[in-house]
Protein backbone atom coordinates (compact mmCIF):
# COMPACT_ATOMS: atom_id res chain seq x y z
CA UNK A 1 0.00 0.00 0.00
CA UNK A 2 3.04 2.26 0.34
CA UNK A 3 3.25 2.55 -3.45
CA UNK A 4 -0.37 3.70 -3.62
CA UNK A 5 0.08 6.29 -0.90
CA UNK A 6 3.26 7.55 -2.55
CA UNK A 7 1.57 7.99 -5.93
CA UNK A 8 -1.46 9.66 -4.37
CA UNK A 9 0.79 12.11 -2.53
CA UNK A 10 2.76 12.80 -5.71
CA UNK A 11 -0.46 13.90 -7.42
CA UNK A 12 -1.73 15.83 -4.40
CA UNK A 13 -4.64 13.45 -3.79
CA UNK A 14 -6.51 15.39 -6.48
CA UNK A 15 -9.55 13.83 -8.14
CA UNK A 16 -8.70 15.44 -11.47
CA UNK A 17 -5.49 13.38 -11.55
CA UNK A 18 -7.29 10.04 -11.37
CA UNK A 19 -6.15 8.82 -14.80
CA UNK A 20 -2.52 9.75 -14.19
CA UNK A 21 -2.64 8.12 -10.76
CA UNK A 22 -4.07 4.89 -12.15
CA UNK A 23 -1.57 4.80 -15.04
CA UNK A 24 1.35 5.14 -12.67
CA UNK A 25 -0.03 2.54 -10.27
CA UNK A 26 -0.56 0.08 -13.11
CA UNK A 27 3.10 0.48 -14.12
CA UNK A 28 4.17 -0.11 -10.53
CA UNK A 29 2.01 -3.22 -10.09
CA UNK A 30 4.50 -5.57 -11.72
CA UNK A 31 1.89 -7.43 -13.75
CA UNK A 32 0.35 -4.55 -15.71
CA UNK A 33 -2.95 -4.56 -13.85
CA UNK A 34 -4.64 -2.64 -11.07
CA UNK A 35 -5.12 -4.71 -7.91
CA UNK A 36 -8.55 -4.38 -6.30
CA UNK A 37 -7.18 -3.20 -2.97
CA UNK A 38 -5.19 -0.45 -4.73
CA UNK A 39 -8.28 0.71 -6.60
CA UNK A 40 -10.26 0.75 -3.34
CA UNK A 41 -7.53 2.79 -1.60
CA UNK A 42 -7.52 5.35 -4.43
CA UNK A 43 -11.32 5.66 -4.32
CA UNK A 44 -11.30 6.09 -0.55
CA UNK A 45 -8.47 8.63 -0.53
CA UNK A 46 -9.91 10.70 -3.38
CA UNK A 47 -13.38 10.44 -1.82
CA UNK A 48 -14.82 8.96 -5.01
CA UNK A 49 -17.35 6.14 -5.24
CA UNK A 50 -15.59 2.88 -6.06
CA UNK A 51 -17.97 2.49 -9.00
CA UNK A 52 -16.71 5.78 -10.48
CA UNK A 53 -13.07 4.67 -10.31
CA UNK A 54 -13.97 1.30 -11.86
CA UNK A 55 -16.01 3.17 -14.48
CA UNK A 56 -12.88 5.03 -15.53
CA UNK A 57 -10.54 2.03 -15.54
CA UNK A 58 -12.97 -0.16 -17.44
CA UNK A 59 -13.77 2.55 -20.01
CA UNK A 60 -10.19 3.16 -21.13
CA UNK A 61 -8.46 0.28 -22.92
CA UNK A 62 -5.07 1.11 -21.44
CA UNK A 63 -6.19 -0.07 -17.99
CA UNK A 64 -6.33 -3.71 -16.95
CA UNK A 65 -8.00 -5.33 -13.98
CA UNK A 66 -6.44 -8.73 -14.70
CA UNK A 67 -2.74 -9.52 -15.20
CA UNK A 68 -1.52 -9.34 -18.78
CA UNK A 69 1.46 -10.75 -20.60
CA UNK A 70 4.78 -8.96 -20.68
CA UNK A 71 3.91 -7.92 -24.25
CA UNK A 72 0.36 -6.61 -24.64
CA UNK A 73 -0.47 -6.81 -28.36
CA UNK A 74 -3.35 -4.71 -29.67
CA UNK A 75 -4.60 -5.36 -33.20
CA UNK A 76 -6.30 -2.29 -34.64
CA UNK A 77 -9.85 -3.01 -35.76
CA UNK A 78 -10.59 0.40 -37.30
CA UNK A 79 -12.00 0.72 -40.81
CA UNK A 80 -8.69 1.53 -42.53
CA UNK A 81 -6.87 -1.34 -40.81
CA UNK A 82 -9.75 -3.71 -41.53
CA UNK A 83 -9.66 -2.85 -45.23
CA UNK A 84 -5.85 -3.21 -45.24
CA UNK A 85 -6.01 -6.73 -43.75
CA UNK A 86 -6.26 -6.48 -39.96
CA UNK A 87 -8.23 -9.76 -39.80
CA UNK A 88 -5.36 -11.55 -41.56
CA UNK A 89 -2.92 -10.02 -39.07
CA UNK A 90 -5.11 -11.20 -36.19
CA UNK A 91 -5.29 -14.74 -37.61
CA UNK A 92 -1.51 -14.84 -38.11
CA UNK A 93 -0.95 -13.74 -34.52
CA UNK A 94 -3.47 -16.28 -33.21
CA UNK A 95 -1.63 -19.02 -35.08
CA UNK A 96 1.86 -17.81 -34.09
CA UNK A 97 0.99 -17.34 -30.40
CA UNK A 98 -1.59 -20.12 -30.00
CA UNK A 99 -4.11 -17.81 -28.33
CA UNK A 100 -7.29 -15.89 -29.18
CA UNK A 101 -8.06 -12.22 -28.40
CA UNK A 102 -8.44 -11.71 -24.66
CA UNK A 103 -6.05 -14.56 -23.83
CA UNK A 104 -2.50 -14.69 -22.52
CA UNK A 105 0.10 -17.24 -23.56
CA UNK A 106 0.79 -19.90 -20.90
CA UNK A 107 4.31 -18.53 -20.39
CA UNK A 108 2.87 -15.08 -19.58
CA UNK A 109 4.79 -13.49 -22.43
CA UNK A 110 1.97 -12.27 -24.70
CA UNK A 111 -1.59 -11.05 -24.34
CA UNK A 112 -3.58 -10.55 -27.55
CA UNK A 113 -6.49 -8.16 -27.93
CA UNK A 114 -8.41 -6.17 -30.52
CA UNK A 115 -8.33 -2.42 -30.11
CA UNK A 116 -9.97 0.71 -31.41
CA UNK A 117 -8.01 3.03 -33.64
CA UNK A 118 -4.69 4.18 -32.20
CA UNK A 119 -3.89 6.61 -35.00
CA UNK A 120 -1.81 4.48 -37.36
CA UNK A 121 -4.14 4.56 -40.36
CA UNK A 122 -1.30 5.67 -42.66
CA UNK A 123 0.58 2.41 -41.97
CA UNK A 124 -2.39 0.02 -41.86
CA UNK A 125 -2.69 -2.77 -40.96
CA UNK A 126 -1.11 -2.00 -37.62
CA UNK A 127 -0.55 -3.45 -34.17
CA UNK A 128 0.60 -1.85 -30.96
CA UNK A 129 2.82 -3.61 -28.44
CA UNK A 130 3.00 -1.58 -25.27
CA UNK A 131 3.55 1.96 -26.54
CA UNK A 132 5.25 0.97 -29.81
CA UNK A 133 3.26 0.84 -33.06
CA UNK A 134 4.16 -1.47 -35.94
CA UNK A 135 2.59 -1.04 -39.36
CA UNK A 136 2.56 -2.17 -42.98
CA UNK A 137 2.50 -5.67 -41.56
CA UNK A 138 3.24 -8.83 -43.49
CA UNK A 139 3.52 -12.42 -42.29
CA UNK A 140 7.32 -12.19 -42.26
CA UNK A 141 7.33 -8.84 -40.44
CA UNK A 142 4.95 -10.22 -37.77
CA UNK A 143 7.15 -13.28 -37.22
CA UNK A 144 10.18 -11.01 -36.87
CA UNK A 145 8.40 -8.79 -34.32
CA UNK A 146 7.24 -11.77 -32.23
CA UNK A 147 10.70 -13.34 -32.42
CA UNK A 148 12.28 -10.07 -31.23
CA UNK A 149 9.87 -9.93 -28.30
CA UNK A 150 10.65 -13.52 -27.35
CA UNK A 151 14.35 -12.61 -27.37
CA UNK A 152 13.57 -9.68 -25.08
CA UNK A 153 14.42 -6.92 -27.51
Amino acid sequence: MEKVVGVLQKYGCAKENLIQIMLELQKLSGNNCLPKDWVAKVAETLELPLSKVYGVITFYSMFHTEPTGKYFIEVCKSGPCHIAGAENVLHMLEKELGIKPGETTPDGCFTLTKSSCFGACDIAPAIKIGEKVFGNLTKDKLKEIISSCREGL
